[in-house]
Order: C-alpha cells, then sequence, then structure tokens
C-alpha cells in the first residue's frame, strides 16, 4: 500500500509541471459570477480582479498595477483543442502576439506564447513573441468544464486601449503546432474603463477590395478575352458578348480599385508595388474603354494598328492584373485559402484557353494555311 501511494505521488510529481496547473470538477457554465479563485495560484487573484464578457463565452480577468503588470485571466467554456488571446497593434492577426493554452492528449496543460508571423499554421511560430511575461510562471487550469488561462506580462506604461484578438480551434497542438481556428473576433478594450468595441480594422472592406478585383480583373475580363479570340464564327454575337462581359468587368474592377483606395486611406499601409502596379492597371482599362469608341471600321487602314493596340494592350493587362492580384494577397495576408482559390480559378481558366487554342488551331491547319491572328 506505501509503494503504491509513493508510486503514485511520483508520477504526478514528473507528469504535472510546476509552472502550469490543472484541476478538473464538475461542468458549470463560465461567467463573472463564478469565482475560480480556489483553483488559481494567489498571484492571479490577489490584485481584485475586473472581470468582462467579451465575445461569446469568453470572460476576460484583468487587473493591472503601479509598475504597469497586468493580470490576465481568460475563461471560455472547454472540452477540446486550444484558445488563445492575441495582442496586436493594429487588431490584424498577423504580426501579433498571442497566448495560448490547450490541454494535450494525456491530460497536460501548455500554456505558450506564439508569434503570428502570417496566417497559415507554419507562420504561427511558438515560444516567440513580442510580449515581455513576468517571472510569474502562467498557468492553465480546468475547473467545472471551463478553462482558464492565466498569465502576467509588463508593460513600460499603463496599459489603456489595447487591440485584442480572441480565438479559439478544435484541433489539439501537435509538436507546438496550431491549426487554423475554428472562429476569432478582434476587439478594441479599454483596460482602464472595462469597456470594448468592435475592431475600427476594416476587415470587411479589405475583403470586398480583393473579390471585386479577383472578380473584375481576374474573372471576368479574361473570359471576354476568350470570347473575342475562339468565337469570332458566332459573327456578330462574339462582338456585343465580349464588349458587354468587358464593361461589367471593368466596372466591377473599378469599383474594387475605389475600395482599395478607401481601404488605403483608412490604413495608410506600405504597399506602393501594389498600388502603383494597380493604377497602371487602371490606366489600362480605361485606354481601353476609350478604344472602344474610337475602333475604326473593318475597312479603314488604320483598322490593322487598332488591332495590334487592343490585343497588345488587353493581353499586357491581363498579365499584370494576374501578378498583382497575388501580389495583393500576399501583402494583404489573405491566407493560403485566397491563393489556393484564385490559383484554382486561374487554372481553369488557362486550362479552358488551351483546349480552346487548340481547336483553334485544328480548325485552321483544315481550312487554310494561313495562321490565326493573335
Amino acid at each position: 500500500m506505501a509503494l503504491a501511494s509513493f508510486s503514485l505521488l511520483l508520477l504526478l510529481v514528473v507528469v504535472v509541471p510546476s509552472s502550469v496547473l490543472i484541476s478538473t470538477v464538475d461542468s458549470q457554465t463560465d461567467g463573472c459570477s463564478v469565482d475560480p479563485s480556489s483553483v488559481l495560484p494567489s498571484a492571479f487573484t490577489a490584485a481584485g480582479l475586473s472581470c468582462r464578457p467579451v465575445w461569446n463565452n469568453f470572460i476576460l480577468r484583468y487587473s493591472q498595477d503601479e509598475n504597469h503588470v497586468l493580470t490576465i485571466v481568460l475563461s471560455t467554456v472547454y472540452t477540446l483543442g486550444w484558445v488563445g488571446i492575441g495582442f496586436s497593434k493594429d487588431g490584424m492577426m498577423t504580426g501579433s502576439s498571442a497566448m495560448v493554452g490547450w490541454i494535450g492528449k494525456t491530460g497536460i496543460p501548455h500554456i505558450k506564447q506564439f508569434y503570428l508571423r502570417g496566417r497559415s499554421s507554419s507562420e504561427v511560430v511558438a515560444n516567440e513573441g513580442k510580449l515581455s511575461t513576468t517571472n510569474i510562471a502562467p498557468v492553465v487550469v480546468v475547473y467545472k468544464a471551463n478553462i482558464y488561462v492565466a498569465f502576467q506580462l509588463n508593460f513600460s506604461t499603463a496599459v489603456t486601449t489595447q487591440n485584442l484578438l480572441f480565438a479559439f480551434g478544435s484541433s489539439i497542438p501537435v509538436n507546438n503546432r496550431l491549426k487554423e481556428h475554428n472562429d476569432k473576433t478582434s476587439i478594441s478594450f479599454d483596460f482602464s474603463s472595462g469597456t470594448s468595441s468592435a475592431s475600427s480594422y476594416p476587415y470587411q472592406l479589405k475583403r470586398t477590395h480583393g473579390i471585386l478585383n479577383i472578380i473584375g480583373w481576374g474573372v471576368l475580363l479574361p473570359i471576354g478575352a476568350m470570347v473575342a479570340r475562339y468565337f469570332k464564327r458566332s459573327d456578330p454575337l462574339w462582338y456585343y458578348i465580349h464588349a458587354i462581359v468587358q464593361l461589367i468587368g471593368f466596372i466591377i474592377g473599378l469599383a474594387g480599385v475605389v475600395a482599395g483606395v478607401a481601404l488605403y486611406n483608412k490604413l495608410h499601409a506600405d504597399v506602393s508595388a501594389h498600388r502603383g502596379l494597380g493604377i497602371f492597371i487602371l490606366v489600362l482599362g480605361i485606354l481601353q474603354v476609350i478604344a472602344f469608341f474610337l475602333r475604326p471600321d473593318k475597312d479603314s487602314k488604320f483598322r490593322r494598328l487598332w488591332n495590334w493596340y487592343h490585343h497588345g494592350v488587353g493581353r499586357l493587362n491581363l498579365l499584370l492584373s494576374v501578378v498583382n492580384i497575388y501580389l495583393g494577397i500576399h501583402v494583404g495576408s489573405a491566407g493560403t485559402s485566397w491563393k489556393i482559390g484564385y490559383g484554382i480559378n486561374l487554372s481553369v481558366l488557362l486550362l479552358t484557353g488551351v483546349v480552346l487554342e487548340i481547336f483553334l488551331w485544328t480548325r485552321w491547319s483544315q481550312k487554310t494555311s494561313i495562321p490565326p491572328t493573335f
């Protein structure tokens, strides 16, 4: 009996690290009325924490002393996966630092700082970040079906308004690798008054800018160009379809540019290459619209020159649009899903163009020795 008790004690000492605590009791929904002081170290309860619900089931308990030490206890209902709180300069995920807690597959609690270099899982790096923790070890506690992530941060001045990110994922991190979150939010929190508001970062405007430009410059304009090249046998139907699709694409692309200007005025982000290329693409698009109204008759001696100009500027515009869309996805930290999504769209367009080109050359070889014009 004594040997069994000693073995159990030794197992607890080895398995449960001194820097992290865990306690699991009966289920109970979390809230500011719940007092976790009985399971948290005194360093996280002695200061008299203020408490505010911040998002869904997320509860933020906090205090700040005269030495600008910020004590944070983040809690929410927990079953599996990870829970994190990030500190951001601009409300964006990229460039922020986060404290993340979870319970491992063997029941061992973990809490680590992560530096969010980008939006993909490979760019979220463990044990790095810009948050300065105190010598009080952070802890993770599971208490009545709620997880409590507690830590202290040092700041050089008093913390007032701060952009905070909250997120959770359902997959337990393996080898300190966080998988993509199930949901997240960004708020602006005032630690002096305890008030919060939606983040001022224009997420929706940024998304609108990207979607409009992809549809306009990256989808409709290439389709309109293919109509003009591969369906001239259906004359004059091809011309009207080409003109309508290109006009709609230009209008949508122009709306995307307007959204981009509004986004730049809000953020003043350093995206000179993307911005300059976008302006150049817009100018080429405007020149194409002007060329439509200056289109010479088929019998005009200037028609061949006009065709060379119209085809050359159009192809240059399409090529630069592809480059700038990928550049925008990169500088906007839109993530792998946007790159893959647009990559699939581009692959479909290219594959369609190759198939239609083969049909065009096959038809030409059967009828004439003069190759089709580009």
